[in-house]
């Protein structure tokens, strides 16, 4: 039989392990359960949060890191490489609803031979980048730089069946060498497709306006549009449009200064960027 003072010793261990049970009042002791619900309490938070991140990512919404996730962009480089060998299909007449105009043009080119075509295909190609590591989709009206069209009327088809939520022609200008500078073409209504997105399109002719100057110096237009804006009903990529779209003409290659920063690949990543940003600052 076990003696009554081994019991005794035995309650009064029981009794100093009893904290060991978790049944204690101790007041370090409780701060440490505090601490340790607390702690869970952010471990299930953070958890949460990574959950939350992960459903938005795998659900396209936005991050700091892809602000343009969801978003379809449509980049329409101005003319085709091939085009000047064969005028029986680029000078074939297209309704653009205003009027029957071109299906396109060979485009111009600056003083040594550098086209237009060739120009557009390269800046288009370095945005497509751009807007990729952003999260955009991103598609072209055109595959290459040695085709032909396609035309206008195409052109517009592309990014109304994509559903483009904004839609860019990059061109660059052949105007008199006096002239110098860039300008935003924007569409006006027309009494056809193209009229419910005149206004948003303007928010998007402004938005790379701006960021266009910002981002590459270059001055408004000196002969033409008026704060680097002009607003015309008698080009088919517009007119024909059923999203946001505007057209560029970057700088005049006839210019003897435009052409030098036209021509240099530096500066197309310059020109690159800073239509990317007026697109994103278009969308967000």
């Amino acid at each position: 039989m076990i003696s009554r003072a081994l019991v005794a010793t035995c309650l009064v261990l029981c009794g100093l392990g009893a904290s060991a049970c978790g049944a204690t009042d101790d007041p370090e002791t409780t701060g440490s359960g505090e601490a340790h619900a607390a702690q869970m309490k952010q471990v299930t938070k953070s958890a949460s949060g990574e959950a939350g991140e992960a459903r938005a990512a795998s659900a396209g919404t936005p991050t700091p890191a892809q602000p343009l996730a969801g978003k379809v962009i449509v980049i329409d480089p101005g003319h085709n490489g091939g085009n000047y060998r064969h005028p029986e299909i680029i000078n074939k007449k297209v309704n653009v609803l205003t009027e029957w105009k071109a299906c396109d043009t060979t485009g111009t080119a600056t003083n040594d031979g550098y086209s237009e075509a060739a120009f557009t295909w390269d800046v288009a190609a370095r945005m497509v980048k751009l807007l990729k590591a952003k999260g955009a989709t991103v598609k072209l009206t055109r595959s290459g730089n040695d085709g032909v069209g396609p035309c206008i009327t195409e052109r517009a088809a592309i990014g109304n069946k994509a559903h483009a939520n904004a839609a860019i022609s990059i061109h660059a200008d052949g105007a008199p060498a006096s002239g110098h500078g860039f300008h935003v073409i924007i569409p006006k209504k027309i009494n056809g497709p193209v009229d419910p997105v005149v206004g948003a399109s303007r928010k998007l002719g402004v938005a790379v306006r701006d960021a266009y100057r910002q981002g590459t110096g270059v001055s408004y237009s000196t002969y033409i549009g008026k704060n680097a804006l002009d607003f015309r009903g008698d080009l088919g990529g517009l007119n024909l449009s059923t999203v946001p779209k505007v057209f560029i003409e970057t700088g005049n290659m006839r210019n003897a200064g435009d052409a030098a920063k036209l021509k240099d690949p530096q500066f197309r990543q310059r020109i690159a960027k800073s239509l990317t940003q007026g697109i994103e600052n278009y969308l967000g």
